[in-house]
């Protein structure tokens, strides 16, 4: 039955446009949460078994490194379950909703800073291949999320208009990028050169970015490549994701004049809000606002 619950839970994130990647996790920390409290009917689920599994957590060791789970993850378990109890309400499941009183603390904002221009430049000069090339234009020229550039395929970048197109962003939302010269050509490049290489091509030939035996390109194929790419810079001990490429452009958007507005739909927000945590607006971009 509860394999059944979570299986329904799962089409529901989907139905509402939750990322790929939220699709998956949230269902996993529920089950999570399920399996702790040994429960077999969702109405007897208490706050205590709630709490009780929060602070579970907090000790509970990390599956793939050493040391505990950090505050952020611990979050996403504690959200899955806002969001699940929320489902169960809403199709009449339970009459009341275990979580809806409880608070929990809320896991530390992250204060990374964007990375400089020069950074960005010299990060682009490591990059030795023109794969790793295309993926830093991806994540940084084009603002992509993860979940996007694992999802893109070719026919969504069209070289000729200079246009590149997400078709299912976060919360099922279309956008069109648009490309400067240099990005065209060297996503071309990389195009072009996969096309060459038949054994590449033979399994995979809808997605853009494929991995070394043709398939296409996963989340942590990403981050390992970036991984590479930053241990090549001498003298610095830099630690960046992809999101934080993300995080860079748009900043150096607002920075060019360009509006908030403009970098807003650029990212795909729905909310003037949600860009400004990405980027540093100041004082004279809020009065224009």
């Amino acid at each position: 039955m509860m394999k059944q619950i979570i299986e329904k839970f799962q089409n529901y994130l989907i139905q509402l446009g939750y990322s790929k990647s939220s699709c998956n996790m949230l269902p996993k920390c529920t089950s999570s949460f399920l399996l702790y409290s040994r429960t077999r009917v969702l109405e007897d689920i208490t706050s205590e078994q709630i709490q009780s599994f929060y602070e579970w957590l907090q000790i509970r060791p990390h599956k793939y490194k050493a040391g505990g789970l950090s505050e952020a993850y611990i979050y996403h378990h504690i959200y899955s379950l806002k969001v699940f109890f929320n489902y169960l309400e809403k199709i009449g499941k339970i009459k009341y909703n275990p979580i809806s009183t409880m608070q929990f603390k809320q896991p530390k904002a992250n204060s990374r800073q964007p990375l400089t221009r020069a950074e960005i430049s010299q990060i682009f000069e490591l990059a030795e291949t023109p794969k790793e090339i295309a993926i830093l234009h991806l994540f940084y020229s084009c603002g992509l999320r993860r979940s996007e550039a694992e999802s893109l395929n070719t026919r969504d970048i069209h070289f000729k208009s200079s246009m590149l197109y997400v078709r299912n962003g976060k919360g099922s939302k279309r956008r069109a990028i648009p490309m400067t010269a240099k990005v065209v050509q060297e996503l071309e490049n990389y195009y072009l050169q996969k096309r060459a290489d038949s054994r590449s091509t033979a399994k995979n030939h809808d997605a853009f970015i494929i991995n070394n035996i043709g398939e296409r390109m996963s989340g942590n194929s990403y981050n390992n490549i970036l991984k590479s790419i930053v241990k090549r810079v001498q003298g610095e001990n830099l630690e960046i994701s992809l999101h934080h490429l993300r995080h860079s452009i748009a900043t150096h958007l607002l920075e060019n004049g360009l509006s908030i507005e403009y970098v807003r739909d650029f990212l795909g927000h729905s909310y003037l809000d949600a860009t400004q945590v990405y980027v540093k607006v100041n004082k004279y971009q809020l009065r224009n606002l």
